[in-house]
C-alpha cells in the first residue's frame, strides 16, 4: 500500500498510524501551500482542553507557493510560545521528562523554511516511536491520478476535516493526564501520545487501522 502525505507539524495520531499501516510512504512537496492545515498546526491537549499551535510563516493567498519553499516568519517569538505551551500542558505526563531533551532543540534553533523543520522533527518523531519502517522519499512531482493500491491522505488528514473521511482509521483510546477533567480527547498530536504513553504508543499506532 503507497500512501501520500503531506508535509505536517506534530501531526495528529491519524497522521503517524499511516508508517505503520502503509509498506511505502511519499511526502508531498511539490503541492501548493495551502493555509490552515496541520503543515504548519498541531493541536495539544493544555488543563483546559485542546489548543492549536501554529507556526508563522510568509505567504499571500494571492500567491501560489509551493510547500517546500515556505518559510518560516521571523516576525514573533513562535518557539519560545510553543515550548512552553508544550511545558506547561505536559510537564506532569509520565513521559515529559524522558523525551524533552530531544524536543528542546527544535524550539532554540532557527529554521528557514517550514518543510525542513517538520522533516527533522518528524524523523525525531519516527525514531522515539521505534516502528518498523516502510519506505519513505519525497515526491518528485505532483500526481492527481491514483492506483487501487495508492491512497492519497495529504488533504484528508485536516484539523477542519472529520475523521469518518479516513474510514481506515481508528481512535483508540488511552491514558491521557487531563482525562479525568476532560474526558478522552482523540487525535492530538501524537507528542500527547509520546508524552502520556511512553513506549506503549507504538501499542496504540498497531491497533490504530483497519486491517
Amino acid at each position: 500500500m503507497n500512501i501520500y502525505l503531506s508535509s505536517a507539524y506534530l501531526a495528529p495520531i491519524q497522521y503517524y498510524a499511516k508508517f505503520v499501516q502503509g509498506d511505502h510512504i511519499f511526502i508531498e512537496q511539490n503541492e501548493n501551500y495551502t493555509k490552515q492545515s496541520y503543515r504548519n498546526r498541531s493541536m495539544i491537549v493544555s488543563a483546559n482542553g485542546p489548543i492549536p499551535l501554529s507556526i508563522p510563516v510568509v505567504h499571500s493567498s494571492s500567491e501560489k507557493i509551493l510547500t517546500k519553499d515556505i518559510r518560516i516568519a521571523d516576525h514573533g517569538n513562535w518557539q519560545h510560545m510553543h515550548w512552553n505551551a508544550i511545558v506547561s500542558a505536559y510537564n506532569s505526563t509520565p513521559f515529559f521528562e524522558y523525551y524533552q531533551d530531544d524536543f528542546y532543540p527544535f524550539y532554540h534553533k532557527k529554521y528557514s523554511f517550514l518543510f525542513d523543520f517538520n522533516e527533522e522533527l518528524r524523523g525525531l518523531i519516527l525514531g522515539l516511536l521505534n516502528i518498523e519502517l516502510p519506505v519513505i522519499e519525497y515526491t518528485s512531482e505532483y500526481k492527481t491520478a491514483f492506483e487501487d493500491y495508492e491512497f492519497d491522505m495529504r488533504d484528508v488528514i485536516h484539523p477542519k476535516k472529520d475523521l469518518s473521511l479516513d474510514p481506515s482509521f481508528v481512535s483508540i483510546p488511552y491514558y491521557q493526564v487531563f482525562e479525568q477533567k476532560l474526558g478522552f480527547v482523540e487525535n492530538m498530536s501524537i507528542v500527547d501520545l509520546l508524552f502520556n504513553m511512553g513506549n506503549e504508543s507504538q501499542l496504540i499506532l498497531n491497533n490504530s487501522f483497519h486491517r
